[in-house]
């Protein structure tokens, strides 16, 4: 993961704050791992629409929580994936602010599989953030920074009852940064997502 280049001037201010925002508060009442149990399971099963309906109902209940404008959602087949000079693009997910519509792909892009349920979850929760970036936080955009990622992360972890990672991360070109995975993966460091 690579975060996006910082603004020079306008909305700069906005993109450091993002930077710094690292948590999200989580819901009490445990309201959305059963709901991610259903989506996997479904996954499990290959069916397409009990997908969809699931992720809907994982998304009314994360905006109904955050007391955001709840979003759609679309469940698509295989990934699409653009090859160019410079390597290959495969797209997993993706946010629409004007029409709040999320879009997820339930299929590997070249095997057309049913993708991992970590990947396609991850990226529920990704796009997610996304939307509460323009609808909670109230940014003129929604930038790749390290603290949507962290945040992204605490969802996916507090969703799927997981332990929590400590993620590092590393400087590199164009005043970016991108995970370390190795220590992060390596680190004992780790937290479980709590409420």
């Amino acid at each position: 993961m690579l975060t996006d280049t910082p603004p020079r001037k306008a909305n700069r201010a906005q993109f450091l704050d993002s930077d710094r925002l690292k948590t999200l508060d989580l819901p009490k009442d445990g309201r959305l791992p059963p709901i991610t149990e259903r989506i996997e399971e479904a996954m499990k099963a290959e069916k397409g629409p009990d997908v969809r309906r699931a992720c809907a109902e994982f998304l009314e209940a994360a905006s109904e929580f955050y007391k955001v404008p709840a979003c759609r959602i679309r469940v698509l087949a295989a990934r699409p994936r653009r090859v160019r000079e410079r390597g290959t693009i495969e797209l997993f997910g993706d946010y629409d602010p004007e029409t709040m519509v999320i879009r997820v792909w339930m299929r590997t892009a070249v095997r057309k599989e049913i993708t991992s349920f970590g990947t396609f979850l991850s990226t529920l929760c990704h796009e997610f953030c996304h939307h509460l970036d323009f609808k909670k936080f109230g940014f003129a955009d929604s930038w790749h920074t390290r603290g949507f990622y962290e945040r992204a992360g605490v969802l996916y972890h507090y969703a799927r009852g997981t332990p929590l990672k400590t993620l590092f991360w590393v400087p590199v070109a164009g005043r970016r940064w991108r995970i370390d995975w190795q220590r992060t993966n390596r680190s004992g460091k780790n937290n479980v997502a709590s409420s």
